[in-house]
């Protein structure tokens, strides 16, 4: 029975709790408006919690609030907003002492974009922003007083680098280089002194790095000599690596790093910042305790939820804990209680929702024809048999980035259609982080090559085991997974009998040369290394040669387009190109753009029109449920 597109799309009930740094407020996300916005409840122990007693701090009844931040001073929450998926997102602040007080801007800059948003131990009372408020193509380093509101520029962003500040309030940057990343410190008289460098084929948005608590290091993520990627500390006055922990089979997992709403990477004190543990991925993730104490609490965590641990957080006491657990159809949040061994459900984010209704979210192993392991994750549908059952339609979801990961937790996109009768196939194509060095390096200059016949391969490896009707499969993908979909129809524009393209890009040098200003200098090791620049004719006619646009006199198969009205990553104009071409050769096009979204669509009512339209667009060609 298919779960109504209401039940998977709406908001949560409840989402995301956190506990504030002295213990006495709970704070989660809870509709308002139909909006997600931010809720606090007094918090008097684990069996007094009671979440109707709570109330809403903050107001926005337009744009979902999904990212929130307590301060080091309990008083303030912070929460980051854009305008209607534009991407400028400001900081505010909320006073829980003055409930009737509206919420202040902190970063009141049109136009401006704050880019990264840090708490700095050893800078109490303020935080650390990446913001370019005084010019778009400049990204400087600023300090605001979260009381104040008064903003300080630390470093100015004229050079390239992307700085931070240490607990000591020393300033370090890292650049692009021609070969890779640079750390710089910038002394106080303006001068820069080299400390360490990176291989730019190693890290494509650039080396994941923490500053230590302490101000004289970098927990930082590293190969070494191997195909793992680790967990080292840089010493920050020799610029000398020390491996802190690693896992033999998994990668340190840095999804969140691109993704903020992705459990964190490193799990650390809330009092003292020292790192007490670390999350590694491969077909699961799983985390790596590294103190007693904390293996003590994943000990009793652990017996909570069959899902994988994500977000956690704890008071400064170590007492009491808030676990929330990814699970591919029961996702639950729970408190414990350290001291007494006591633990409490707070709330099942899709309780609305019956797991049984849901499918199982399975690991899976493609060989792809040069011998590639192709980690994967198939969701067959609700019921279905293998061996009883005829193979069904399928739909490839390709995911973004490239240079990210799918992974094993809720996903409401593959359920929707699990539940009509579909099996969803997400293969991690070359090309996608998270699966070793070899594995992300495979990629390099593979766009619409080998990185398209990972997906070839993956619907043969699909059909030859009788998971996919080899007439009734479909593409379905975002960003560059919407870019996969495009090149599905042109570059094999008979294996798909239908696609469907969310924001996808069709014109690769279009899409670079529309990058925001501020981000240029960073694309060197990422979109120019693994597919060109658009500036060098030769490499601009390869990129022509790997984009969709240039193709669309070979679709035949019937096509499907959602689009971000206010996307700044591909623009309307790559869409509209496409539908304009393809609807003058008579080729079937359907698409909708939506005023109020940008490249990834947040409100409700907009993901519900998509898979209605979506799911009757893919029964009409496939035979599944609509």
């Amino acid at each position: 029975m298919p779960v109504s597109v209401e039940d998977l799309f709406a908001p949560p009930e409840y989402a995301r709790p956190t506990i504030s740094p002295d213990g006495r407020w709970l704070a989660f996300l809870a509709p308002w408006r139909t909006r997600l916005n931010v809720w606090v409840v007094p918090f008097d122990g684990v069996d007094d919690l009671d979440l109707s007693r709570a109330r809403r701090v903050t107001a926005d009844d337009r744009r979902a609030v999904l990212d929130y931040r307590w301060t080091d001073d309990p008083r303030h929450l912070l929460y980051l907003q854009d305008d209607d998926g534009d991407e400028n997102h400001h900081v505010y602040r909320v006073d829980l002492d003055d409930p009737d007080a509206a919420a202040v801007d902190l970063t009141p800059y049109p136009g401006a974009r704050v880019w990264q948003l840090t708490q700095v131990p050893g800078l109490p009372g303020s935080v650390v922003v990446l913001l370019n408020h005084r010019s778009p193509g400049r990204i400087d380093l600023c300090e605001i007083d979260v009381a104040t509101g008064e903003l300080t520029v630390l470093a100015d962003g004229t050079d390239g680098n992307s700085w931070f500040a240490t607990s000591t309030r020393e300033i370090y940057g890292i650049a692009v280089t021609d070969d890779g990343w640079e750390l710089r410190q910038r002394l106080p008289d303006g001068a820069l002194r080299h400390v360490a460098d990176f291989a730019g084929d190693d890290h494509p948005y650039g080396p994941p790095t923490w500053p230590t608590p302490d101000g004289r290091g970098l927990w930082v993520g590293s190969y070494g000599d191997g195909d793992r990627l680790r967990l080292a500390r840089l010493d920050l006055a020799t610029g000398e690596e020390t491996v802190v922990d690693g896992h033999p089979t998994h990668d340190l997992d840095t999804t969140a790093l691109v993704s903020p709403l992705m459990p964190p990477t490193l799990v650390t004190d809330r009092r003292t910042e020292e790192l007490i543990g670390v999350r590694y991925s491969r077909e699961r993730q799983t985390i790596r305790p590294l103190t007693d104490a904390f293996a003590e609490v994943l000990a009793a965590l652990g017996g909570l939820s069959h899902g994988d641990l994500g977000s956690v957080s704890s008071d400064e006491s170590g007492r009491y804990w808030v676990a929330s657990f990814v699970h591919d159809r029961d996702p639950s949040s729970w408190i414990h209680d350290h001291a007494t061994g006591e633990s409490r459900l707070l709330f099942r984010p899709l309780g609305r929702v019956d797991p049984a209704s849901l499918a199982p979210m399975l690991p899976a192993s493609v060989t792809a024809r040069d011998g590639l392991e192709i980690p994967s994750y198939l969701t067959l549908p609700v019921g279905h048999d293998p061996e009883e059952h005829a193979p069904p339609p399928m739909i490839v979801m390709p995911h973004g980035g490239p240079w990210f990961r799918d992974a094993w937790g809720t996903d409401l996109f593959g359920q929707y259609f699990a539940t009509r009768g579909y099996a969803v196939l997400k293969p991690n194509f070359r090309g996608s982080t998270g699966f070793g060095r070899a594995h992300m390096q495979a990629g390099i200059g593979e766009f619409a090559g080998a990185m398209h016949d990972d997906l070839v391969d993956a619907v043969e490896w699909a059909v030859s085991h009788g998971y996919a009707d080899p007439g009734r499969v479909a593409i379905f993908g975002g960003s560059y997974g919407g870019y996969a979909a495009l090149v599905g129809v042109t570059v094999t524009p008979h294996l798909f009998a239908a696609a469907v393209d969310y924001v996808g890009v069709s014109d690769l040098a279009a899409t670079m040369r529309s990058f925001p200003e501020a981000v240029r200098p960073g694309l060197r090791h990422n979109w120019f290394r693994y597919v060109g620049d658009p500036d060098v004719p030769e490499q601009e006619a390869d990129m022509l040669a790997r984009s969709p646009i240039t193709h669309l006199d070979r679709v035949v198969t019937p096509l499907m387009i959602f689009q971000g009205a206010n996307d700044v990553r591909v623009k309307q104009s790559e869409s509209d190109n496409v539908v304009e071409r393809l609807r003058a050769r008579g080729v079937e096009v359907a698409y909708r753009v939506f005023p109020d979204e940008g490249h990834a669509f947040v409100n409700p009512e907009n993901l519900m029109t998509m898979f209605r339209e979506a799911g009757e667009f893919l029964a009409d060609h496939l035979g599944g449920q609509a």
